[in-house]
């Protein structure tokens, strides 16, 4: 399968697999952002997608940055539709106890490319009951 990435940034990086056999592509920063504790911004990458037909890309957090620093991602997995031809960018926040620096080929994190089931949808009167039934959050025990 191939997907098309276009530099949008003179400090774009195209997205790379690290290692043979792993699911996420690396991500990184097109610019310099500083996210202060408890804050959040959005980092420009620099790079515009064409995804084939029936994909999405999920963004989603590294785990390095999350177990050092206390940098995650908000609205994770983020979803990038087939149809977006805009730039990538990622909504950083940080958690940690320190101002955190990005730099420009900072790889701030990891892309996934997933096929996407469409759903046909019914509206019915009354659904199947099931063992679970409406036991919600919690229901299941800790």
């Amino acid at each position: 399968m191939k997907v098309l990435f276009q530099r949008c940034h003179e400090k774009a990086i195209m997205p790379s697999y690290a290692n043979p056999g792993d699911a996420g592509l690396d991500i990184s920063a097109a610019e310099s952002v500083t996210i202060a504790p408890g804050g959040r911004g959005m980092v420009r990458t620099g790079l515009k997608m064409q995804l084939p037909a029936g994909y999405e890309a999920q963004i989603r957090p590294r785990s390095g940055l999350a177990v050092k620093n206390g940098i995650t991602l908000l609205n994770t997995p983020g979803t990038i539709d087939e149809g977006y031809r805009g730039e990538i960018c990622v909504i950083v926040i940080n958690h940690g106890e320190n101002e955190f620096l990005i730099e420009p080929g900072m790889r701030i994190a990891q892309m996934v490319i997933a096929p996407v089931v469409r759903a046909e949808l019914e509206e019915v009167v009354e659904l199947r009951a099931s063992v679970r039934g409406t036991n919600g959050f919690g229901s299941s025990g800790v």
